[in-house]
């Protein structure tokens, strides 16, 4: 059974949500010291599952975590509104995905397909990859402490 609770950290990072054996367990927040917000799922202790992490500078991802990393599908928005929809792996952009820029544009010839960190290797089509990280990241949206 989870219990509610809220710790402050030593370091400065705070936590409000479930808890389970001295764990964050459930849904939660966690602020951290540098003001990074994760409002999501947590598995013994880690970020995991679906939740939306936003950084100090307006940048979000909204997806899927596991072991504390962005992993599984999502959108990833920089601050200056480039955009990533698609495949993580261990925190990193890696599979298939769509890459828009600012102006809402994709490039010449279009930023699609599979990605290795910020390196286009086999152009692709990835729209069903791209439908599950938006799918993906509007659950996360929803997610309520």
């Amino acid at each position: 059974m989870t219990n509610q609770g809220v710790y402050k950290y030593p370091d400065g990072d705070e936590y409000k949500g479930e808890w389970l054996e001295g764990k964050r367990h459930g849904v939660g927040q966690l602020i951290l010291a540098d003001k990074s917000v994760y409002i999501g799922n947590f598995d013994q202790g880690l970020c995991s599952g679906m939740g939306v992490m936003v950084f100090p500078d307006g940048t979000k991802y909204e997806g899927e975590f596991q072991q504390g990393r962005f992993d599984g599908v999502g959108v990833f928005t920089r601050s200056d509104g480039m955009m990533f929809e698609g495949q993580f792996k261990q925190g990193k952009v890696s599979g298939l995905g769509l890459l828009t820029f600012a102006d809402g544009t994709n490039g010449l010839p279009r930023n699609e397909g599979v990605f290795e960190g910020t390196r286009l290797v086999e152009r692709r089509k990835a729209s069903d990859y791209v439908t599950r990280a938006r799918q993906v990241a509007q659950q996360a949206e929803t997610i309520q402490l």
